[in-house]
């Protein structure tokens, strides 16, 4: 079964200035994204996500590089010509203008029928829960209601493409958390390819079909969330995507050896010489005693469901273990432990 692409982005670059001041934002950026995916870029301030996604829009034309819009060229079209549409992180809702007016704004634009307009505007408000807030001014809705207001306006055209710059910013923890699982929603019964943009690891993996990790203007790695996090291709990506330690090690007879002296039997591939071992702290366990790589507990961290622990090995490398609040061995700084590391869950990197 063949799977249809939404957008190909082909050797895509950016720059920006010419001559000495001359900023490279994207390079050579190549990705394709499905027809009905949720799809996240994902990276630090200035890593380029944001770029490439106002290129996909149209309101940035690539310095070099081809993007198509199933199948066709758009790389040079007027944003006003393509069917994508952008929520942003400011919700840019007209003030003097009811919800139900700013939702249909759009559509008046193009010119639709009254009526076709007043049906949009009806189907996508009862899309996102507002369809009783219709004749409110947004100065009437919390930020949460303004935000669905913001979704319900680029969703009314029935877009191919819905491209989201990190939307949910500016809304409280709690109000966050509840506005990915209405994402989440919307992509599901909309079906239309969503792209979201945002330096939100959790954000990233709680919502997300696939991920691109970006970093300086470069595509570092695409993946399922489950794969970003489990099989990271760098440092980077491994110490980005969630919490991780790193170990230094050297590969010595099929096993990899740490500063401590013990030999970790961890999967290997081709790697020799120093390597780095990537190791989640969900794969670090403790006892309070036997054989195993000695640590003393430097700091505690009670989390609720979890407890950190801030191990320091003989060597002086510092470990995070993450155990769970109710376990029978409870521990405290000063007190002494032996680690376990889960060698399955380890990741080797090359140093």
């Amino acid at each position: 079964m063949n799977t249809e692409i939404a957008i190909d982005a082909r050797n895509v670059g950016k720059i920006y200035g010419k001559g000495s001041g001359a900023v490279s934002a994207l390079g050579d950026v190549s990705l394709s994204i499905e027809k009905g995916e949720f799809f996240t870029l994902l990276g630090p301030s200035g890593c380029g996500k944001t770029t490439l996604l106002r290129c996909i829009a149209g309101f940035e034309t690539p310095t070099s590089g081809v993007i198509s819009l199933s199948g066709q060229d758009i790389t040079y079209t007027p944003p006003n010509e393509r069917p994508i549409n952008t929520v942003f992180q400011s919700y840019a809702l007209f003030p003097h203008l009811t919800v139900a007016q700013n939702v249909g704004f759009g559509l008046k634009m193009q010119g639709k029928p009254a009526a076709e307009v007043a049906s949009a505007v009806e189907r996508v408000l009862a899309l996102v829960k507002l369809e009783d807030f219709a004749t409110r001014l947004p100065q009437q809705l919390s930020g949460g209601q303004q935000q669905r207001v913001a979704l319900a306006r680029a969703l009314a055209p029935e877009p191919q493409v819905l491209l989201l710059d990190e939307p949910l910013s500016a809304l409280d923890l709690k109000l966050r958390k509840e506005m990915q699982s209405e994402l989440k929603r919307l992509q599901s019964e909309t079906g239309i390819t969503f792209i979201f943009v945002t330096h939100d690891q959790e954000e990233a993996l709680t919502m997300s079909n696939r991920i691109a990790v970006m970093s300086a203007g470069a595509l570092l790695q695409v993946g399922s969330p489950h794969e970003i996090y489990d099989r990271p291709v760098n440092r980077f990506v491994a110490d980005f995507i969630g919490e991780t330690n790193f170990l230094s090690g050297t590969v010595d007879q099929g096993l990899v050896r740490i500063g401590t002296g013990d030999a970790l039997a961890v999967s290997l591939k081709d790697e020799t010489g120093a390597v780095t071992l990537a190791i989640r702290p969900e794969h670090v366990s403790l006892r309070p005693n036997g054989a195993g790589i000695g640590a003393r507990i430097v700091e505690t961290t009670y989390l609720g469901t979890d407890t950190h622990y801030t191990l320091a090995l003989i060597d002086d490398s510092e470990l995070v273990a993450r155990v769970q609040s109710n376990s029978a061995d409870r521990y405290t700084v000063g007190d002494t432990v032996v680690v376990e590391i889960d060698t399955q869950a380890v990741q080797v990197l090359k140093s």
